[in-house]
């Protein structure tokens, strides 16, 4: 039985976890299923922008499946360490702007899930944290990297070491969120969100998300090559020269991702 909801509208795919009975807790079927999800919308010429989220008003992800977790050896959990960023990494670097609906718990692996989105927007009732201390173990899937690119080294070390939820507001106020809306509006203003990306071109949202990725891996110098790499590569499209008649004629500009 899939575990996963796979939808499309208007150029968007909603990627829903559906184990409202677990809290949308990550297992080894789910992580599979969301890699495969992600295969799906890159090979979709359909498909501008991905949203992930979960089911159900408690749960984004409220973390890993501790029944599978608990059964690992140091192999297993190396492997399944390795799988589960393997795809969360895929997600990162789609290609297409990948946006998190937090709708509630975000914790542990799905906190990790939400930080390899492009974008998150959370409900006021989402909560965040990497409470995996708490377990003995850390994080597999990414945490100790991405919350600390986020939020900074000092405050990262403090949500891993002592392993504390933070509300949506604080989330926020660290950085680790992009908004913060009602719950009853989390579906419309991620929607919309995502739905204004897709107005610009296709060529430019992707080669800014392959800027930013690579470049944060970079010397500033090297990170400037590349952006100078990608600005000339995109002067050579016809996005490009449709996007700048289209602003000296004053009108909406139609791209189609070439």
């Amino acid at each position: 039985m899939p575990e996963l909801l796979y939808d499309i509208q208007d150029r968007i795919a909603t990627l829903t976890i559906d184990r409202p009975d677990k809290l949308n807790a990550l297992n080894d079927a789910v992580i599979a299923e969301l890699g495969a999800a992600v295969s799906r919308a890159e090979a979709d010429p359909d498909v501008g922008g991905v949203i992930i989220t979960g089911r159900g008003p408690k749960a984004f992800v409220a973390g890993a499946d501790i029944a599978e977790l608990a059964a690992q050896g140091p192999l297993d959990g190396k492997a399944r360490s390795l799988r589960g960023q393997a795809v969360f990494r895929r997600v990162e670097r789609l290609g297409k702007p990948v946006v998190a609906a937090v709708n509630g718990f975000a914790l542990g692996g799905g906190c990790e899930l939400a930080m390899a989105c492009h974008i998150r927007v959370a409900a006021e009732s989402a909560k965040f944290g990497q409470p995996e201390v708490k377990l003995g173990i850390g994080p597999g899937y990414g945490g100790t990297v991405r919350l600390a690119r986020l939020v900074g080294r000092g405050r990262a070390l403090e949500l891993l070491l002592t392993g504390k939820m933070i509300d949506a507001e604080e989330a926020y106020r660290l950085g680790l969120v992009n908004a913060v809306v009602p719950a009853d509006q989390l579906t419309a203003a991620t929607r919309e969100l995502l739905g204004t990306i897709l107005t610009n071109g296709p060529v430019a949202v992707r080669l800014c998300l392959e800027a930013v990725d690579a470049g944060l891996d970079m010397s500033v110098d090297d990170a400037l090559l590349l952006e100078a790499n990608h600005f000339g590569l995109a002067s050579a499209t016809a996005d490009m020269r449709e996007g700048m008649e289209a602003f000296l004629e004053k009108r909406k500009a139609a791209f189609h991702g070439a």
